[in-house]
């Protein structure tokens, strides 16, 4: 027998019995779909964090107090106060890190801030003027803090778009005063919004870092120290430069024994790309458990099948056709339908996908992108049709070492 004539053969034995075909596609619909699904989620947020990082700039390092965690013992680590006003000014000295442009200081906790009659939690966060430059800061209303007001330690503020509209609502916020931790912040200026986001900024309220810990916070050490390194040196030897600088300011020999950690844009991507892979291979994982349900499912019914089309397959062989031909027909049935089905839950899963991305771009400030996954689409037809393969040998070869005459008798 051909394989055309193979194909040929099981395709009209598949849409024969529709509603038996319908029900073992669906299972392999299921499974397919949700991989497409998660996938497609998975690399969607992935490009929403990697869009984030790089507006940080490729430029910009970030010096972290503690030990990098390595561990979820190592979280305790993050809340060490090893980063001081020594270790700014080391830094700043031009023989010590030639590629350093520029550096800022950040605190940074959760406060209650009052204007009248209304309150509002947010963060409070201490920077210095240069944050503007950095992070791209825009403005929708006021100006941003000065050199002179981060010197001065003047209690001036700068609002999140959402700590002004809790706050102050539809009115102007500038010139007025907020209360926090009963010191009076006069705003100055209010964000322009960004919305959700990896680092959003419109529920922070900034104020110079002087102020933030002589008034509010209370604090000596720093939350994070930024650095904008100069493209012209490579920010290889920035980095080198900075954790030798430290160790010195630290009193640290042995590298090991680090108790800071130094981070650059391409380093949070490779690990945020590392987390976001795992977690995307692990829920895929789970949902590839229906696959092979679906297979089972699909072996159960070609067994009945094989049960219904006794009499058919003792005829086929009576008139001359090989236990190739019959193994071959019933496999060729098994891998259709799951064929099918593998198509069918791309296609599903990427509606689904497209659905949720509109739902996110509708329903919140998240600027999500609709990502089509092509390797979980190739390797979910290519599962599909593996499984329909592996799960189709036990009924086709049941059908194939039949015997003609006690086959035609069957009843």
């Amino acid at each position: 027998m051909r394989i055309k004539h193979t194909i040929t053969t099981s395709w009209k034995s598949v849409i024969v019995n529709k509603s038996r075909s319908a029900l073992t596609i669906l299972g392999i619909v299921i499974g397919i779909s949700s991989i497409i699904v998660i996938m497609s989620l998975g690399d969607g947020a992935s490009d929403l964090i990697t869009s984030e990082i790089e507006g940080i700039g490729s430029q910009t390092i970030a010096i972290e107090p503690g030990r990098e965690p390595t561990s979820p013992t190592d979280v305790a680590q993050l809340f060490s106060d090893s980063l001081v006003l020594k270790d700014i000014e080391a830094l700043k000295v031009k023989e010590n890190v030639p590629g350093l442009k520029s550096i800022m200081p950040e605190v940074y906790g959760g406060v209650t801030g009052s204007y009248e009659n209304e309150t509002y939690r947010f963060t409070i966060t201490g920077v210095t003027e240069i944050m503007q430059s950095i992070l791209n800061v825009e403005m929708t209303d006021g100006i941003f803090m000065s050199a002179d007001d981060v010197k001065q330690s003047a209690t001036v503020a700068v609002l999140g778009s959402k700590v002004k509209d809790q706050l102050f609502g539809a009115d102007d916020a500038i010139g007025k005063k907020i209360k926090v931790k009963g010191v009076n912040l006069r705003v100055i200026g209010v964000l322009s919004s960004k919305g959700s986001s990896l680092m959003s900024m419109d529920e922070m309220v900034l104020v110079p870092y002087t102020t933030a810990q002589t008034y509010i916070l209370g604090t000596k050490h720093f939350n994070e120290i930024i650095v904008q390194a100069d493209p012209s040196i490579p920010l290889e030897q920035t980095v080198s430069d900075i954790k030798t600088t430290l160790r010195i300011s630290h009193n640290i020999t042995d590298p090991e024994k680090d108790d800071f950690y130094v981070s650059t844009a391409a380093d949070l991507l490779d690990r945020i790309g590392t987390v976001t892979t795992a977690l995307t291979v692990l829920l895929a994982s789970v949902a590839a458990i229906s696959l092979i349900v679906g297979g089972i499912g699909i072996m159960n019914i070609m067994l009945v099948s094989v049960t219904e089309r006794t009499r058919e397959i003792g005829l086929r062989k009576a008139i001359g056709a090989t236990e190739t031909e019959i193994l071959s027909q019933f496999l060729a049935e098994a891998v259709i339908l799951t064929a099918i089905g593998g198509i069918i839950g791309v296609l599903f899963g990427a509606f689904v996908s497209f659905c949720f991305a509109w739902a996110i771009n509708q329903f919140s400030t998240i600027d999500w992108t609709f990502i089509f996954p092509l390797r979980g689409a190739v390797l979910g037809i290519g599962v599909s049709s593996f499984i329909g393969l592996v799960f189709g040998i036990v009924p086709a070869r049941r059908a194939a070492k039949k015997e003609p005459i006690e086959a035609l008798r069957y009843e």
